[in-house]
């Protein structure tokens, strides 16, 4: 990749990176105030809003960023920016659409959500209050999106990480802001609250929309002498141009909705599965708010560097299988799946280990217990979310989009057809492991397809993932061990600090001896192969 390229990939990465980091910080404050009952009527507006925030861009912005990328690079400005300009009415109208469509089934879609008409204090009318607020973001989320995807079309990638930082930061201070007045100052109910935090969604696309519209006129002159450059071509009906886009649009959308689709299942099912038998509503609540928003947010640390490293080698990928240069997209591939099992296993293994004190240090006094269970089981679901993004990509690398959306359907059907029945059996940890069947079954389908259309052998993925498994088992009984012997000083369930404590040791201590495993058995070698000799010049080439 050209180095313009790969400057724009890592501002894109960081702007992702720490916009992903205030939407998990945010949350310590956040539970403090609403506890469970709160988050769970959070949870419940959101993953509708989710959902229909996926269904109204469409993978939209992101064929818009190939469909003028590919334009751009014929030369052909002209052609670009007429489907930018039909791309906003577009958005503007299916931005509408979606909003007015889950104003209107609000009252529905609390009803599913909730499967009660009073679940521990939390009503249908409180939740058809908090899907309304947070219905109003859709009519301008989806336009920020398509200017997002018309930037980086131009290999400009600063805007849309500058625009999500903002975005977010804009949308936590006044959803931390609006919380606490009501809360605390005015002495409000807390449904207002919690509706005004998913109305910050609102106000934050506004922010972010903003710092666009201002990158827009600082560069409105130098995208407008592009034009001046433009080849002669011959006008393309729009209608064409509509068919290109959506056919990018395909894969996006539908691998774009993998997480929340499953997310959302569990939404519309869990309350309804416990409920039918015989659990507690105060139980069920909490159940639900731990594991649909609070753990989710600690599971998708590992999950968000490993994939983003990953995924910096698929455009590597595309043009190794294009070229027909097998040998070099078999390596290719190998090091994307191993770099991924390399950095997620030991995250999830640690995490597992350490869920007591993770959980503290981010939710303290904010149902520990169900914490400390759901992510102790929720961790290694990591592992499968990141091979699942990777895997999906390599397929669209190699050109075989439609086999990737074939993979999570296949996998939303096993999600389908297990979680109730998981859930009325074990509880949460039964929606976890429909969750783990669906991805398991995806990965499966994903990689035969890989292995049938690529020609790709496994036997060195499965040979290099034994030996990080049993680097990381001897890892996670280094860690367990650590924090034993501080629990015999330290109490981590006596508050946030006392977690920090045990929990950073322990992650210190457990990463220091992977890396030094690692090192020694030569897998780092293998891995990073000369990139390692700048850090270790002794180090021997293993091949």
């Amino acid at each position: 990749m050209s180095n313009k390229l790969l400057r724009g990939t890592f501002i894109l990465t960081l702007g992702t990176y720490v916009s992903r980091i205030l939407g998990m910080i945010y949350l310590i404050p956040f539970a403090a105030m609403v506890g469970t009952t709160g988050g769970g009527l959070f949870q419940t507006g959101y993953a509708q809003y989710t959902i229909f925030l996926s269904i109204a861009t469409a993978g939209f912005p992101a064929a818009i960023s190939k469909f003028v990328s590919k334009y751009n690079s014929m030369g052909d400005y002209q052609t670009s920016r007429r489907m930018f300009k039909s791309g906003i009415v577009v958005m503007l109208a299916t931005g509408f659409i979606a909003f007015a469509l889950l104003y209107a089934f609000a009252p529905m879609l609390a009803i599913s959500a909730l499967a009660d008409e009073n679940l521990n204090g939390v009503t249908v009318d409180d939740a058809i209050f908090v899907i309304r607020m947070v219905s109003i973001a859709l009519i301008i989320v989806p336009l920020m999106s398509l200017i997002r995807g018309f930037f980086q079309g131009h290999q400009s990638m600063g805007p849309t990480a500058v625009s999500q930082v903002v975005e977010q930061l804009v949308r936590i201070v006044f959803l931390l802001t609006s919380t606490y007045l009501i809360l605390n100052v005015l002495n409000g109910d807390l449904v207002l609250a919690i509706g005004y935090a998913t109305f910050a969604a609102f106000v934050g696309a506004i922010g972010g929309l903003l710092v666009l519209l201002v990158y827009w006129i600082r560069r409105k002159h130098s995208l407008l002498a592009m034009q001046t450059e433009a080849v002669e071509s011959e006008p393309i009906p729009i209608g064409t141009l509509f068919k290109e886009v959506f056919r990018y649009a395909g894969p996006f959308v539908f691998v774009g909705l993998a997480i929340p689709i499953y997310n959302y299942i569990d939404t519309n099912t869990f309350n309804r599965a416990m409920l039918s038998v015989g659990n507690e509503k105060s139980y069920t609540l909490d159940m639900y708010t731990v594991l649909l928003l609070y753990v989710p947010k600690l599971v998708m640390i590992p999950v968000s560097l490993a994939t983003a490293f990953g995924l910096t080698l698929i455009p590597t990928i595309t043009e190794s299988f294009t070229s027909n240069n097998r040998a070099l997209l078999h390596k290719q591939i190998n090091q994307t799946l191993q770099i991924i099992m390399f950095l997620v296993l030991p995250a999830v293994v640690g995490l597992s280990v350490l869920a007591g004190p993770a959980y503290n240090i981010f939710y303290a006094g904010t149902s520990e217990e169900i914490g400390k269970h759901i992510l102790m089981w929720y961790a290694p679901i990591a592992l499968l979310f990141s091979l699942f993004t990777v895997n999906a990509a390599i397929l669209q690398g190699i050109n075989k989009q439609k086999l990737a959306v074939i993979s999570l359907i296949i996998g939303i059907i096993v999600k389908l057809a297990l979680n109730s029945t998981l859930i009325q059996l074990f509880e949460g940890v039964g929606s976890i492991l429909a969750t783990a069947a669906g991805y398991s079954v995806s990965l499966l389908y994903g990689f035969a397809m890989i292995k049938r259309h690529a020609g790709f052998s496994f036997k060195l993925l499965i040979k290099r993932s034994v030996l990080i498994i049993m680097l990381s088992i001897f890892m996670g009984l280094a860690v367990s061990v650590s924090q034993s012997v501080l629990s015999i000083f330290i109490n981590y369930a006596d508050g946030r600090m006392q977690s920090v404590i045990i929990g950073g040791c322990s992650v210190l201590l457990g990463a220091a001896i992977y890396l030094y495993l690692a090192y020694r058995s030569h897998l780092l070698e293998k891995l990073l192969g000369n990139k390692l000799k700048r850090f270790f010049p002794k180090a021997k080439s293993v091949e």
